[in-house]
């Protein structure tokens, strides 16, 4: 039986080099602004998981010296109160970086909060301004450039890709998903490091879209949607989801699968995801750092 060779492009090394400095940089923010840096998070209780995973964040962040809150928002919490808590926190001299994690109560995301989010507060990079920014950029130097902040999950797939170097420019890339948080700026950051980029969605031919594929990167959330079989030897394939399935977490992939087939992969849990948390709390740093510049 043939042997393949691939890698486990894990996530954990690299979210420790980037924490690794952040309780020093919290400190010197510390000093020079006479308080700790201050994080606002809004969060949904609607979604227990992601309720969830919202404390395990804001926890993270207190670990690093900073001081948060959190503002709890439900299927009965109205516009106007959600609204006017945005611009509120927005306005405060006294509030540094502001999160709103994902999925919100549907009459609260179908407002226009993201018009209202101060974009140097915006830490998860969804304000009209932010992500407008990240949009009329061309090149990664561009997006470099920008001051602003760019959605954490997209930027940590091209960083844990950078970091296990794995090359882009020129390469077939298909990004399963579409979302404004994840799958649509993930394919921008990837064109502006001149890959080649296809965006798949419910209706996507998916067995033919990545037959010739270097790269997949998958943010479906549908655990065995993408199969081993539909992908040429040597690809790389990056799992971003995280699903819950039969008492443990998953990916859109099976890694055995994978691993048959000589394809190299991010494992679920272990890979983007401490890297998305850790590209958060730097951003958490960058808010503060940036009012004493």
């Amino acid at each position: 039986m043939l042997k393949y060779t691939y890698m486990i492009l894990e996530g954990r090394t690299l979210a420790a080099q980037i924490r690794q400095t952040l309780p020093q940089r919290a400190q010197v923010v510390r000093q020079k602004l006479g308080r700790p840096i201050r994080l606002a998070a809004i969060g949904s209780t609607e979604d227990y998981g992601a309720y969830v995973y919202l404390k395990k964040e804001v926890q993270a962040a207190e670990q690093i010296g900073v001081q948060t809150t959190i503002f709890e928002v439900n299927n009965q919490t109205s516009a106007a109160h959600f609204l006017t808590l945005v611009e509120t926190l927005s306005a405060d001299k006294q509030t540094d970086a502001i999160l709103i994690p994902r999925p919100l109560p549907e009459h609260l995301s179908q407002t226009d909060y993201a018009a209202r989010l101060a974009p140097q507060k915006d830490i998860d990079g969804m304000s009209n301004t932010n992500m407008g920014n990240l949009f009329l950029c061309k090149t990664w130097d561009q997006i470099t450039q920008l001051g602003g902040f760019v959605p954490c999950t997209a930027m940590a797939v091209v960083k844990l890709l950078s970091f296990h170097k794995i090359p882009l420019c020129g390469k077939e890339t298909v990004v399963i998903g579409r979302s404004s948080t994840v799958g649509r700026p993930l394919a921008h950051l990837l064109t502006c490091q001149n890959a080649t980029v296809k965006i798949c969605h419910t209706k996507t031919d998916l067995p033919r879209a990545v037959k010739d594929a270097d790269i997949v990167c998958s943010a479906a959330g549908s655990p065995r949607l993408l199969q081993a079989s539909w992908l040429p030897t040597g690809t790389v394939v990056i799992d971003i989801s995280t699903n819950w399935q039969n008492n443990h977490l998953s990916g859109d992939a099976v890694p055995e699968d994978l691993q048959a087939r000589g394809i190299s992969y991010s494992p679920v849990p272990g890979g983007v995801g401490p890297v998305t948390l850790a590209v958060l709390l730097e951003n958490i740093i960058l808010s503060g750092e940036r009012k004493i510049l």
